[in-house]
C-alpha cells in the first residue's frame, strides 16, 4: 500500500486552517474537474483532490491522519503503525468515508490508503445538533475509541484510568487534541476486539436529549512472552536438550500471575504444543493455556563447553537430516 500526502495533493502546509485548505481544494477542483478539463490523467487528479479535501476537511479524519507522522513520503510504501488509533476519540459519524464536494457535490472512490483508515467511503450523517431545530430533542452522538490493556486485566479484571484525545476544531480553524480522563473498570474475561460501553460518555444530547454512549474497543499491550489468539493463550517454553530429551517438571508462569507445574515428556520435540485446558482467558467456556517447546542450545564460550558439544556428538550416531535425502 502507497502512502497518500493529503496535504501535497492540495498543495497546502500541515498546519492550514480549514479556509486554506477548502480555498487550495476549489481552486484545483475547478482547474481538474472532468467536465472543464478534457486532457488525460485530469479525472485521476479530480479523484485525488477529493479524497484528499474528505480527509483534510473533516476534524475526525484529519487528527486521525496527522497522528500517522509526518515523515512519510508521497508514494512510499506504507503500513499503519501498531495501535496507531489508541486513546482517538471519536464520533460514530465521523469515520466510514465522507462526501467531497464540488458544484452539486461529488463523491469518488476512495483509494486502498483510505479505505485502510477509514473504512470504505459512504455518505457522511449529518449532525443531529446541525439539523436540530428548537424544541426538539435528539440524544447525542455516540463516540469511540480504542484502549490497551494488559492481558493480567483479562484474567484478574482490574480498574484503570484511560486517557483519550478527543480532535476539536479551534476558532481559527486549526485542528487540536483536547484530552480527557476516565476511570474504567476492566471485567474479568473480556477478549480482544469486544467493547466497553461507557453510558453518557458520548457526545452532548440536543436539548432535554440524554449524552451519547461511550464505546472502549478492547486490545491487549504487546507481552514479551505470551501471544493471545481470541480466548486462547500461548507461551512459548525453551527447554535445555537433555530436558527435552529426558522430560523434567518445570515451573511456567500463568497471565494471572500464579505458576504452575508442568510435567515435560521423556522426547519431547519443539513446536509440539501441550494444552492446558481452561487455563486461557477466562469466561463460560474458558480459553486454553498453550505451551509451545523450543530448545535452547548452552554457548560454547569457553573449550570445556567446546569439548562437552563433541562429547556429545560422539556419544550419537544421529542425523537430523535423513528426511532430506529424499
Amino acid at each position: 500500500m502507497k502512502f497518500r500526502d493529503y496535504y501535497e495533493t492540495l498543495g497546502v502546509a500541515r498546519g492550514a486552517s480549514e479556509a486554506e485548505i477548502k480555498t487550495a481544494y476549489r481552486k484545483l477542483a475547478r482547474k481538474y474537474h472532468p467536465d472543464v478539463n478534457k486532457e488525460a490523467g485530469a479525472e485521476d487528479q479530480f479523484k485525488e483532490l477529493g479524497e484528499a479535501y474528505a480527509v483534510l476537511k473533516d476534524t475526525e479524519k484529519r487528527a486521525a491522519y496527522d497522528r500517522m507522522g509526518a515523515n512519510w513520503k508521497n508514494g512510499q510504501d506504507f503500513t499503519p503503525p501498531p495501535n496507531w488509533n489508541e486513546g482517538f476519540e471519536y464520533s460514530d459519524s465521523g469515520f466510514g468515508g465522507g462526501q467531497s464536494g464540488y458544484g452539486g457535490g461529488y463523491e469518488g472512490n476512495q483509494s486502498e490508503f483510505f479505505e485502510s483508515l477509514f473504512g470504505r467511503g459512504r455518505a457522511q450523517q449529518g449532525s443531529q445538533r446541525g439539523n436540530a431545530r428548537q424544541g426538539m430533542h435528539f440524544k447525542g452522538q455516540d463516540h469511540r475509541a480504542k484502549i490497551l490493556i494488559d492481558l493480567s486485566d483479562a484474567y484478574n479484571g482490574a480498574k484503570r484510568t484511560i486517557s483519550l484525545q478527543m480532535p476539536v476544531q479551534d476558532p481559527s480553524g486549526h485542528v487540536t487534541s483536547q484530552e480527557r480522563k476516565l476511570d474504567v473498570s476492566i471485567p474479568k474475561g473480556i477478549k480482544a476486539g469486544q467493547n466497553l460501553r461507557l453510558a453518557g460518555q458520548g457526545g452532548p444530547g440536543v436539548g432535554e436529549g440524554g449524552a451519547g454512549d461511550l464505546y472502549l474497543e478492547i486490545d491487549f499491550h504487546p507481552n514479551p512472552i505470551y501471544r493471545v489468539d481470541g480466548k486462547d493463550v500461548y507461551l512459548d517454553l525453551p527447554l535445555a536438550p537433555w530436558e527435552a530429551a529426558l522430560g523434567k517438571t518445570v515451573n511456567i508462569p500463568t497471565p494471572a500471575g500464579s505458576t504452575l507445574e508442568l510435567t515435560i515428556p521423556a522426547g519431547t520435540a519443539a513446536g509440539k504444543k501441550m494444552r492446558l485446558k481452561g487455563k486461557g482467558i477466562p469466561s463460560k467456556e474458558a480459553g486454553d493455556l498453550y505451551v509451545v517447546p523450543s530448545i535452547a542450545l548452552p554457548s560454547t564460550d569457553t573449550d570445556a563447553h567446546k569439548e562437552a558439544y563433541q562429547a556429545f556428538e560422539k556419544a550419537f550416531d544421529f542425523n537430523p537430516r535423513t528426511h532430506l535425502k529424499g
